[in-house]
């Protein structure tokens, strides 16, 4: 599997405390590599007797070559790429994850009011942001408004059970907001298939933890204090079996003339957020929809996010930046379903 694949820039921002803190041993069993331009990092604990260390290998690198064969917008190949490539309107038939992940993503773009959108890609690529890494600055009137013709969902796709359709036949989705959770899923699948239940998956940030760990209770996460530099943790939280993901502005993005833009674009306006929250953590029952949320839900932004996850029964924690709050200068606020499956 080539280690060029790039699936998305966010940076590392959930810790899983276990990977750093225990040692290999009969009853941990560890894995890590590089894939989707991003490292992964892969935990087993009390694994059956007939499963080996090199088990676990072979099935995480195979469930995370079918996510670049599929869904890397870096690889010219992939089954997306491809899609993105052809310019016909009529209905495509994809494979069965792609149409899952596709699916969810259509359910949390309009579940979020638009705040979630796989076609953002010609306005993220015009602020720089993009797979092409063109240089960081503010677009102008004109050049913004025609990127903006050429997403959204509503404007540009048509999902539909199996299929994808485009609108426009310029039509492009990106997928770096949701495909490293789909491979941590994917991942997982994997292992269940081998007879393991008990694990803990990370690639680039995005987590799955099944079971408990090593020491029979549930997996410790470290959350990531949203400081440009630094690696503190702000809080940690026991899970098990959820999904895990966080967004945050706090490493990627640019300064021109004393503003800062950040690399997450709210789709209805075509520019980065401005509003004041640092990062915003997601637990859900897998790591693609916790992945495809955490992005929403910081776009969105703390307040209305805190009315929107409490409709919607999510678990959503929100930092916001705030001088005087603590020697860090955080505060967080969570939503009442974040706090019930964090409580020990």
């Amino acid at each position: 599997m080539s280690q060029s694949v790039k699936l998305s820039r966010r940076s590392f921002m959930l810790v899983p405390l276990c990977l750093a803190a225990c040692k290999p041993g009969e009853s941990l069993l560890k894995v890590s590599g590089l894939t989707m331009g991003t490292t992964y990092n892969v935990a087993v604990a009390d694994a059956p007797r007939f499963v080996s260390q090199s088990d676990v290998k072979a099935a995480v690198d195979g469930a995370l070559a079918t996510v670049n064969q599929q869904m890397s917008n870096w690889d010219a190949n992939s089954e997306i790429s491809r899609f993105n490539a052809q310019t016909s309107t009529d209905a495509q038939v994809i494979s069965a994850e792609l149409a899952e992940v596709m699916t969810a993503a259509e359910t949390v773009h309009l579940a979020s009011g638009g705040r979630f959108d796989t076609t953002l890609g010609p306005v993220i690529e015009l602020w720089g942001f993009g797979a092409d890494d063109h240089s960081l600055s503010t677009p102008n009137e004109a050049s913004l408004l025609a990127a903006q013709a050429k997403s959204g969902h509503a404007n540009t796709l048509r999902v539909t059970p199996g299929a994808l359709q485009k609108t426009q036949p310029d039509a492009n989705i990106y997928l770096a907001a949701i495909g490293k959770g789909y491979g941590a899923d994917l991942v997982g699948r994997a292992l269940e298939q081998l007879g393991v239940h008990n694990y803990l998956i990370e690639i680039g940030g995005d987590l799955y933890a099944s079971g408990h760990n090593a020491d029979g209770t549930a997996w410790q996460i470290g959350i990531e204090t949203p400081e440009a530099h630094g690696r503190g943790v702000l809080d940690v939280v026991s899970v098990s079996n959820v999904g895990l993901a966080s967004s945050g502005d706090y490493r990627n993005f640019f300064e021109q003339d004393g503003q800062r833009y950040s690399h997450l674009i709210d789709p209805r306006t075509g520019r980065p957020v401005t509003h004041n929250t640092a990062s915003t953590t997601v637990l859900a029952e897998n790591a693609m929809l916790a992945d495809a949320w955490a992005t929403a839900f910081h776009i969105i932004g703390q307040e209305e996010g805190l009315v929107l996850a409490e409709e919607l029964g999510l678990a959503v924690l929100f930092t916001q930046h705030n001088a005087n709050a603590n020697a860090h200068g955080f505060t967080t606020s969570a939503s009442s379903r974040f706090t019930a499956l964090t409580q020990v």
